[in-house]
């Protein structure tokens, strides 16, 4: 393919990426003397509507857009069989390759990154168009360090009659949304999850849910929580944490409500991240002067002294002795303004921020920061995990008498949260599970089926469904006696229609259904069944039937005339 030139403009000059629907070139736009990319579609799908249309609609998504962070759209055209689209050409990296290489990042990166990445989708978003498809791989990095989001092929544009549902282009499974792993609505707080999850793969160099196939890691999305980043990298700006946490709340009501949000949750973070830098700047150097000023105060005073030792015959031992308490007294306020720098005597003093802690690491700290701790009634809390820190009093900041005591409350979890898939487990497996999701195992029925005894093969409700915590979910177990056996039910003498509900209700298929004549039973009813009325039969099987075309017609006799007219004939 490379060396070829499109539509007599566009040469490719060598190939530079490959997709799971299409490859993309550096070429060369021959017209406007200038570097670009062309993506083309892989020939094997170019005979498929559907790839062809999703192609389409990647160019007219991402034409539409304008926007410093966002990968621009030149050209769109087909030559033959050739679908392409041409693209501004990035040179740079992807963000997927430089976690590889950096992973865990320095957070005011991962705060820079995220920023760029939320503008972009701000644009789209605005523009009705939801990317569906966030993730490292469709992140380019310039060498100049500017952000650019590409690859909008499978993005839908959404107007206000359009609910995006049931689409079979759903995203890369380690970065889409519960609802997208559902098949529910999706919109542009869809996009902020997936961006959830790409910042916390930069802060911890990991993905918070792997498994061994898509389907795996699609039901941990739906019910499992996510670790908290800082539990894995402790240098995490508490803040940041908690951001990334509400980005990836499994309920999309309780995360950023748009990207404006998100990004002015991340300008405050930053402002608040620099200046305690800086405070912190700031205190060692003022301590580092104070210092200094002690030290040089000091060297002036045995200089003093040394002096005055020089001339001791000629001073007297009271004098002396004034001297020694005035220098000890010089020490004792030396050491006092440093003692009040530090805050030794200040009455009070900022409460910690225990918000997001467990019991134990908010009593440290607290002990720690000369506080005392109390422990509150738990709560429920949507938006921090179980047994975790979700209130205190006073709040983070708040100046408090020094050794007060700060009162924090647990959270319970989130009153209202996701059924867990209990389906596959084994039946001794189910109650514990449930317990460590705050749910209570209901009631229990068991069930011929082929499948291992005691495998639970329903759940009431489903895997996915909102339900209140401490609430019973129930199962179906397999009895692993193989196929449930039903009565075969007595049709002959019905009609056929009659008959064929008969036998599904039962459990049973309809097989083949064949005609005879019939002197007795009327024409459209059941004659005969394959099967004996009321015998036991493993549900499933056809039930083959004979239906009555009636009474079978009789031979017409030949009348007189007619044998006229033939020995007529024969004369």
């Amino acid at each position: 393919m490379a060396s070829r030139v499109l539509s007599g403009r566009y040469e490719l000059l060598e190939k530079i990426g490959d997709g799971g629907m299409a490859v993309v070139y550096k070429g060369k736009d021959k017209l406007l003397n200038r570097y670009i990319a062309v993506k083309i579609l892989r020939p094997e799908f170019t005979k498929d509507a559907t790839f062809v249309e999703n192609f389409k609609r990647e160019s007219q998504a991402a034409a539409g857009l304008s926007h410093p962070n966002i990968v621009g759209v030149y050209d769109v055209g087909r030559e033959g069989n050739i679908n392409y689209i041409v693209m501004e050409l990035i040179e740079g990296k992807t963000l997927n390759k430089i976690i590889e290489e950096e992973a865990p990042m320095d957070y005011r990166k991962v705060i820079d990154i995220s920023k760029q990445v939320a503008a972009a989708l701000r644009v789209a978003h605005k523009n009705k168009i939801i990317h569906r498809d966030v993730k490292p791989h469709n992140i380019m990095i310039t060498n100049d360090g500017v952000v650019k989001l590409a690859d909008f092929g499978i993005a839908r544009a959404v107007n206000d009659a359009t609910l995006s549902t049931g689409s079979k282009i759903v995203g890369s499974v380690h970065y889409f949304s519960p609802e997208q792993a559902r098949g529910n609505y999706v919109d542009e707080r869809s996009d902020i999850y997936s961006l959830g999850i790409v910042m916390y793969e930069m802060l911890t160099g990991k993905v918070p849910f792997d498994g061994d196939n898509p389907v795996t890691v699609a039901l941990k999305h739906i019910n499992e929580e996510i670790v908290p980043p800082i539990e894995l990298e402790p240098g995490i700006p508490p803040a940041l944490d908690r951001c990334v946490m509400k980005a990836t709340s499994k309920f999309q009501t309780n995360r950023y409500a748009n990207a404006d949000e998100l990004i002015q949750e991340l300008d405050n973070i930053s402002f608040v991240t620099n200046v305690a830098s800086e405070n912190l700047i700031f205190s060692k150097t003022t301590e580092e002067k104070s210092n200094k000023r002690r030290r040089d105060f000091e060297r002036d005073v045995e200089e003093e002294v040394e002096a005055r030792e020089k001339n001791r015959k000629k001073k007297n031992k009271k004098r002396a002795i004034i001297i020694a308490a005035i220098i000890a007294a010089l020490c004792l306020i030396g050491g006092g303004v440093i003692a009040w720098q530090s805050g030794v005597f200040s009455p009070t003093k900022q409460a910690p921020d225990l918000l997001d802690m467990t019991l134990e690491e908010a009593t440290a700290k607290a002990e720690e920061e000369g506080f005392k701790i109390k422990q509150g009634k738990d709560v429920y809390s949507s938006e921090y995990a179980e047994g975790r820190v979700c209130l205190q009093d006073p709040e983070p900041g708040v100046e408090t008498p020094k050794e007060g005591t700060i009162t924090i409350n647990l959270s319970k979890g989130s009153k209202e949260g996701l059924v867990p898939n209990v389906v596959g487990m084994q039946e001794d497996e189910v109650a514990a599970y449930l317990e460590s999701h705050g749910y209570v195992l209901g009631t229990t029925k068991t069930i011929t089926s082929p499948e291992k005894a005691g495998t639970v093969l329903e759940q009431d409700p489903v895997a996915g469904s909102t339900l209140d915590k401490e609430s019973k979910i129930n199962i179906k177990v397999s009895d692993g006696k193989g196929v449930e056996k039903g009565t075969v039910p007595s049709v002959t003498r019905m009609s056929l229609e009659e008959a064929q509900k008969a036998i599904k209700k039962a459990g049973f298929k309809v097989g083949n259904i064949s005609y005879d004549w019939d002197e007795d039973i009327g024409k459209g009813y059941v004659i005969y069944q394959n099967y004996q009325a009321n015998s036991q039969l493993d549900k499933g099987t056809a039930i083959d039937l004979q239906v009555s075309s009636g009474p079978e017609p009789k031979p017409e006799e030949p009348s007189d005339h007619d044998s006229t007219d033939e020995e007529e004939t024969e004369q």
